[in-house]
């Protein structure tokens, strides 16, 4: 698949620069795809299967992420300026956050309907800062912001050696065969295996970094690879789709995960094709809306909302709205609460 100054083929081609203009729509149908995967079916329900790719949501907010991460450093390479931004952007929500779980957690207070995640107090006041029983023990809860705070601290490093070395690009080829071997070679898996949510993200986040120069340079994909990318959605998403309806259970997950790879880029340039042609304002402010307060929606959606919704026994649509018309506000509430306290500590820096 070649790639093409823009100005080349400006009104035939495929310009990569949508990824960047349509990030803010990106982001909230992710969000909505990760909120529709928890939202549980039967095992024998027919669109168990469908339900289940909802999942490549994750997988768009890594990618999404990479791509976002080099606009930022290639405008201002310093590192420390870098881990600042982050963390003001994740640290407070998630600091509130799990204070609300996992203190009632660790108190068992019976109306919250979970306890056992923190064992003591230290393991608690880990669990607090750094989610450290994801790396210890595979707890799964919030899974996916110890795995962003990881990757970020990895980001510079990696951004500065592509830059300088090109060649450095092939990485996440490796880490894709690095995934084999945390799941086959027995005394890598033993070790580490029981990250492998971790390991087999790494490869989209890589690249996604590695994307982000064709999409700040505004390339373009030749017209005729439509085909292709077409192709390459339908394929992967009907191999997905059969193996979480037929095989449930029988492979592992991280192959899966692989073929997410393809199935992530293709479906992003395809939906980047859909909203460019969506006309509707509405729609468009709407998921620029929900991208925007993604981050809370996601923290907020599962172990708060949608774990008691589930015990009404109500179909599965009714599930997934009643979860996200409470979880919309909660989530916007939450997010403007931050914003004026990382505004604070921005404007106390400045002094």
């Amino acid at each position: 698949m070649c790639l093409h100054p823009s100005f080349e083929m400006k009104e035939k081609g495929i310009e990569l620069a949508n990824i960047s203009k349509y990030r803010g729509e990106l982001m909230g149908l992710a969000i909505l795809f990760v909120m529709l995967f928890h939202v549980s079916v039967p095992r024998t329900d027919a669109f168990f299967g469908l339900r289940r790719m909802g999942n490549i949501g994750v997988d768009m907010f890594f990618f999404l992420s990479g791509i976002g991460l080099w606009y930022s450093w290639t405008k201002n390479a310093d590192a420390m300026n870098f881990f600042k931004k982050r963390l003001l952007r994740i640290y407070p929500a998630w600091l509130i956050v799990a204070s609300v779980y996992y203190i009632p957690d660790f108190l068992a207070i019976p109306w919250v309907k979970h306890s056992g995640n923190s064992t003591n107090i230290f393991d608690l006041i880990g669990d607090i800062t750094i989610n450290w029983d994801f790396w210890l023990n595979d707890e799964l809860t919030f899974w996916y912001i110890p795995a962003t705070m990881m990757l970020y601290l990895v980001t510079p490093a990696y951004l500065s050696l592509i830059i300088k070395h090109p060649t450095y690009r092939w990485i996440p080829a490796i880490m894709i065969a690095w995934c084999v071997a945390v799941k086959y070679v027995v005394p890598i898996n033993e070790t580490v295996g029981h990250i492998e949510i971790f390991w087999s993200r790494v490869p989209i986040y890589l690249i996604g970094l590695n994307f982000g120069a064709a999409v700040k340079e505004k390339r373009t994909l030749e017209a005729n690879s439509i085909w292709l990318i077409l192709l390459t959605f339908v394929g992967m998403l009907a191999t997905c789709i059969y193996l979480e309806q037929v095989r449930h259970g029988r492979f592992p997950l991280f192959l899966e995960r692989m073929l997410y790879i393809p199935l992530t880029i293709t479906g992003i340039i395809l939906l980047c094709i859909v909203l460019e042609k969506a006309s509707n304002k509405y729609l468009h402010k709407a998921l620029i809306f929900v991208g925007g307060i993604s981050l809370e929606l996601y923290l907020l959606h599962n172990h708060f909302i949608l774990i008691y919704i589930e015990r009404l026994g109500w179909h599965y649509w009714a599930k997934f709205f009643a979860t996200l018309v409470i979880a919309l506000p909660l989530a916007w509430l939450l997010h403007i609460g931050v914003e004026k306290i990382t505004t604070k500590i921005e404007r106390n820096q400045e002094r």
